[in-house]
């Protein structure tokens, strides 16, 4: 997947502006960064378009523990709007993730997340 039609994708998915899919797309992939291990998170931006991959790299090997509500708060804050706005358009990026990578990249994912996570995600 190209990263115009991620974007697109995204913006269409959340019913948002192009920019605003772009900045919730960074501040999505860059908290996923962080909750997952360094080395998933290099294999996500392996399977995601160029532009998309330093939202996803440079991070610690070690996960950082924490549930969906600080999840969004972190999306939220870097994307520039608030909780609500961030818990109800994540979902869209996660839904372009699943077309966009493997099965098998979303298992390997989905098995570091908490529950309230996963299921906000759609990753079961």
């Amino acid at each position: 997947m190209q990263y115009d039609e991620f974007i697109r994708s995204v913006a269409q998915g959340a019913d948002i502006s192009r920019e605003d899919a772009e900045r919730l797309t960074a501040a999505t992939l860059q908290t996923l960064a962080e909750r997952i291990a360094g080395g998933e998170a290099e294999d996500l931006a392996a399977q995601l378009p160029r532009e998309l991959k330093p939202h996803l790299t440079g991070v610690e090997e070690e996960a950082e523990r924490f549930d969906v509500d600080v999840f969004v708060a972190r999306v939220a804050d870097r994307a520039g709007t608030d909780p609500d706005q961030a818990l109800a358009h994540v979902g869209a990026v996660f839904a372009t993730l699943r077309e966009a990578v493997s099965g098998g990249e979303l298992d390997d994912i989905a098995a570091q997340l908490p529950d309230g996570l996963r299921d906000l995600v759609g990753f079961h």
